[in-house]
Parts: structure tokens; C-alpha cells; sequence
């Protein structure tokens, strides 16, 4: 039993006033070293934990105390640590998925908002805020009319600041743009590292997919629309670098399968590759348990382990050790070690979110594209 909990019951009467005094006394969930307890109030005839943790069960039981209407689970989370999580509420027969009313910590992606433990050990980057010193880069709209996925796509262009026209700028294309922009800041990510020079002034075009499920596992057409319409799209308007070590593909999820899978379509063309959680499934024997929805994937992924070449010279590779592709990134890395591409590979504690994905980005383009500070995270 938590220390919180041990207190709480040692209280001289165990009612609703103590409960009113143990709710302003701590904040919530409470973290005490690898042990925390989260807690509920209010009248229902289940509370359970839903998280994204895998490995333990998804869905965990509250127990409440006699006589109040105070709920809590205790589970052991490692330090460093950060997950996110709802609670499942049943009152009057109906179940209430909701945010935790005692945790101000929302974390958003696009089906809304969970909530957030962030466990001793884990700190919010502070390059992910707004700094008032660094100057602001520029976001361009543009609208390409695309002859391999026979529609209109949308393209944001982030130029640096200080961006002159004299200059040959690094490309990076990023797959889920809009969910990277939003969700991971990365605009004023980029801010931030440009100006503190430890990425390099760069140009990149953030993309926006129609049917990801469809277009983005080795879909012969995404990936000439990324190399033969997306590339020459920005590098007709601006000043483009065309080494391979100054153009880079990044995505997460299906995103990262995206990226190399473009890349091993086109390569030499993509110098480096920054991949996220990347849903790697593949089968040694048998099936696979993924569903319809990942039979492209594991096609695609199987030829790769079969004949990977050469698609990049260096890859940057993170996963969360909550995540359930944490055995496919594990699995790929030393098949990506033993082509020769340099590879840097990072796993944390944390699942499957924006904000994993967020928290590694200077790690990952300071590595692929130094600044001229030329800082080296190990």
C-alpha cells in the first residue's frame, strides 16, 4: 500500500471530511518513488484504469474505501516513466470514459485528450516552449496537384528564420505533418533548435495524407509522390541542398513505415531517415496478429528483412518500451546495423503518443542534421 493511502486510513475518522483534507493535501496521481497510486471520488459501482501500457492489463480496478466515496489503484511504474490514461466509470448501469478530474495534465492527439502520469525521473523538455529570443520561422500553404495519387494535396512549408534565398538549404519531409505541427510543436521545436544551433537552419514540408492506412505501407504511388512530385515541388521554389546527406524523411507509426519504405524505393535519394515508433510487423513463420490492416506492412516489411540494400546512410530509430512494436523496432535495428547505414537507436518510457514522439525530436535531428554547434547526445 502507498504511503498516501497508509496516511489517509490512519486518519482519526475515516469519512468524507478526511477525504476533503487528503484531496488538498496531495497532488494526483501520486508518485512516490516507483509507486503510484491514483485516486477517484464520487458514487459508482466500478472505477477501473484504462492505459496504453503494454505488457499489463489495460483495464485495472479502483477498490474503495468503506465509508467514503474515495476510490484508488496502486500500480509500480519505473522511474522516468510517463504514460497516459482515462478512467472507466460505471454509474447507474452506464460506463463514462473520462479524463481524471484530480489530474490538471492533459496530453492531445487527434481523438482528443488523456490524461497524463508523468513519474520521478521524466521532465518536459523546456525546447518545447516558445523562447522569446529565438526568432520565429516562416509557414508557407501550398496546395499540389498530384498525377500519381490523382488528387489535391496539401503541403506546409516551414522556412527558417533568417531564410535568404543565397543559401542551399537541408529538405526534410515529414509524414503526418499536420499531427507533428500540432500535436508535437514542431514549429516552435524548430525554432528553438535552430536557435540554439544545435540543428541546422533547414527547410521542411509537412504533408497531409488522405487515406494514411492505404497510402502509406509501400504504396508505390505515395512514394513517387513524395520523390518525383513533393521534392521537385519544393526544390523548384526554393533553394534546396541536393547532397542525399541534406535530405531526410521522418513519420511515426505507419508514418516511419512511409519513410522507408520511400526510401528504399528511391535509393541514394534519401540520406537520412528519422523514424518513430514504427509499425514494423513482420512474420518469421505463420500469421501475424495485427489485423487486415497491417497485411501491407508486413508484405512490405518482409521483403525488406529479405533484401534491405542500402536505402539511407543514416537512420535516427526511437520506440517506447510501453509500446507493443517495441519487439518489431528491437528487431529491425540490427538488420539496419548490418547494411552499413549508421544508426542511433532510443527507447523510453513511454507509449505510444505525440508527446513520446515530441520529447525525442532534438535528440533525432541533432544527430541528422547538426548545427553548427554540433552537440552529440549519447
Amino acid at each position: 500500500m502507498s504511503l498516501a493511502i497508509r496516511q489517509f486510513l490512519a486518519s482519526p475518522k475515516v469519512d468524507e471530511p478526511a477525504v476533503d483534507r487528503f484531496l488538498a493535501s496531495h497532488r494526483f496521481p501520486v508518485c512516490e518513488g516507483t509507486t503510484t497510486t491514483f485516486v477517484w471520488r464520487g458514487e459508482a459501482e466500478d472505477v477501473q484504469l484504462q492505459h496504453w501500457v503494454y505488457g499489463l492489463p489495460s483495464s485495472q480496478k479502483f477498490e474503495r474505501i468503506a465509508g467514503t466515496t474515495l476510490w484508488y489503484l496502486i500500480i509500480e511504474l519505473p522511474p522516468g516513466s510517463r504514460i497516459e490514461y482515462k478512467l472507466n466509470v460505471v454509474r447507474d448501469g452506464k460506463t463514462q470514459w473520462m479524463q481524471d478530474p484530480l489530474n490538471p495534465l492533459l496530453a492531445h492527439d487527434p481523438f482528443g485528450a488523456n490524461s497524463v502520469v508523468q513519474c520521478p525521473g521524466y521532465e518536459v523538455p523546456d525546447w518545447i516552449h516558445h523562447d522569446p529570443q529565438a526568432m520565429s520561422g516562416e509557414l508557407l500553404d501550398f496546395h499540389l496537384h498530384s498525377k500519381c495519387l490523382a488528387d489535391r494535396r496539401r503541403l506546409t512549408v516551414y522556412l527558417p528564420p533568417r531564410f535568404r534565398k543565397t543559401r542551399r538549404y537541408p529538405l526534410l519531409v515529414v509524414h503526418d505533418g499536420g499531427d507533428y505541427l500540432n500535436f508535437a510543436r514542431m514549429k516552435v521545436v524548430m525554432d528553438n533548435l535552430i536557435h540554439r544551433l544545435e540543428v541546422s537552419s533547414m527547410i521542411v514540408a509537412f504533408t497531409y495524407p488522405e487515406h494514411r492506412l492505404v497510402e502509406y505501407p509501400d504504396n508505390p504511388f505515395h512514394a513517387k509522390f513524395i520523390a518525383e512530385e513533393v521534392c521537385p515541388f519544393i526544390e523548384g521554389r526554393f533553394p534546396i541542398n541536393d547532397s542525399p546527406a541534406a535530405r531526410g524523411l521522418m513519420g511515426a507509426s505507419f508514418g516511419a513505415v512511409a519513410s522507408l519504405a520511400c526510401a528504399w524505393r528511391y535509393p541514394g535519394k534519401f540520406g537520412r531517415l528519422l523514424l518513430q515508433s514504427g509499425s514494423f510487423a513482420f512474420t518469421d513463420i505463420g500469421t501475424h496478429w495485427r489485423g487486415p490492416t497491417f497485411e501491407p506492412v508486413v508484405r512490405f516489411v518482409n521483403a525488406f528483412r529479405d533484401n534491405p540494400g542500402r536505402p539511407s546512410d543514416r537512420i535516427y530509430l526511437s520506440c517506447g518500451m510501453y509500446e507493443s512494436l517495441i519487439y518489431e523496432n528491437r528487431s529491425i535495428l540490427p538488420l539496419l546495423q548490418a547494411t552499413g547505414m549508421e544508426v542511433k537507436y532510443t527507447e523510453v518510457r513511454d507509449g505510444h503518443n505525440w508527446e513520446n514522439w515530441r520529447d525525442r525530436l532534438r535528440e533525432g535531428l541533432s544527430w541528422l542534421f547538426p548545427g553548427p554547434l554540433w552537440m552529440v547526445y549519447e
